[in-house]
């Protein structure tokens, strides 16, 4: 079967696509024929070299999948071969096979293409875990979301109505991004580090920001509030901004750490103390290997708003795995916009 392959940490030039044994499923396990497969940053993030991504080389990148079952391990119940599922495997999902826990296996509803499904294992139910279960989202809230015009800031965009409605703010690396976010359902987007250029604040009424710097603009388009709850997937690296813009009580989730670099101190006590303010740490793979009932219960629900019509997320489709590492490229240097996914099977 073809696969993804990556040789060696690096970038395209290291990631191929081979020829590798299928895989077989063990004891509580399900092997699928992959449909689609979505791509997320966490695969870049493993492509560079990021510590703790990848024990060893050569590595198989894909962490969701849409398809069949096409073989059940050992124990398995409640799945047919057959059966059209979303799976959310521990890696090597961008391959024409692959291998995932039953727990975190799936069944898809009737009215669901396998191409959106894609993006619903790790995207969707990451970020509807960062809205409820991490970020204590309350209907009305002001949310703030770092990389709001990558996947996760797209699907944030989609739920927060779904889920009561509130203001949402967004910031993104590239002021051109802007305009994708906005279309997505954010209410004023800002290019970090320049909000008083133009572009910067991309808010409805396309006026340029407030000047002063991103902080100060945020706040601005807060009515000197501040934000309830921060998504933020950027490490450490915007905490200080997290901070500067929290309404009393606020939450700020760290899922990630994009820009790879290294992660300072957490804030003291006693100015979370002093905001009434939570810090909270958010890990998909972490739930996946402690929590898969949560993970698959999330799933569940996103999997429940496609079917019924109430969730809509648009995605790129990609034509083959041979497109896989330019895309990679782009995420990875900021040019990529919304929610990536690659047919793979038919």
């Amino acid at each position: 079967m073809r696969a993804l392959v990556m040789t060696a940490p690096g970038g395209a030039e290291n990631s191929q696509v081979r020829e590798v044994p299928v895989p077989h499923p063990g004891p509580g396990q399900v092997a699928v024929d992959v449909a689609h497969a979505g791509l997320n940053f966490v695969d870049v993030m493993t492509r560079r070299g990021d510590a703790a991504y990848a024990a060893e080389w050569p590595y198989r990148p894909g962490k969701e999948v849409s398809g069949t079952v096409r073989e059940l391990g050992a124990g398995v119940t409640g799945l047919a071969v057959g059966d059209r599922v979303v799976a959310a495997p521990v890696g090597a999902g961008l391959a024409e096979v692959v291998v995932a826990e039953a727990a975190l296996t799936v069944p898809l509803p009737d009215g669901v293409a396998l191409r959106e499904a894609a993006a619903v294992p790790l995207g969707l139910a990451t970020s509807v875990l960062l809205l409820t279960d991490a970020g204590r989202f309350t209907a009305g809230d002001t949310v703030l979301v770092h990389s709001a015009g990558g996947g996760i800031g797209n699907a944030v965009a989609r739920l927060v109505p779904l889920l009561g409605g509130g203001r949402l703010i967004g910031t993104v690396g590239r002021p051109e991004k802007a305009a994708a976010a906005l279309a997505s359902g954010y209410d004023h987007v800002f290019a970090r580090g320049a909000a008083d250029g133009p572009g910067a604040d991309g808010s409805g009424s396309g006026e340029s920001g407030s000047g002063g710097g991103p902080a100060e603009a945020i706040r601005a388009a807060t009515g000197g509030r501040g934000v309830d709850l921060v998504l933020d997937p950027l490490g450490t690296a915007a905490l200080d901004l997290d901070l500067a813009v929290a309404a009393p009580g606020a939450r700020i989730v760290l899922f990630g750490n994009a820009g790879g670099g290294a992660v300072a101190d957490l804030p003291p006590l006693g100015r979370l103390m002093a905001g009434n303010l939570t810090v909270t740490g958010f890990s998909h793979r972490g739930l996946a290997a402690t929590a898969p009932e949560r993970l698959a219960r999330a799933v569940r629900r996103v999997l429940g708003l496609l079917a019924d019509g109430g969730l809509v997320l648009p995605v790129t489709e990609l034509p083959g795995l041979d497109a896989v590492p330019a895309a990679h490229d782009a995420m990875q240097e900021g040019r990529a916009t919304g929610k990536y996914v690659v047919r793979v099977g038919g």
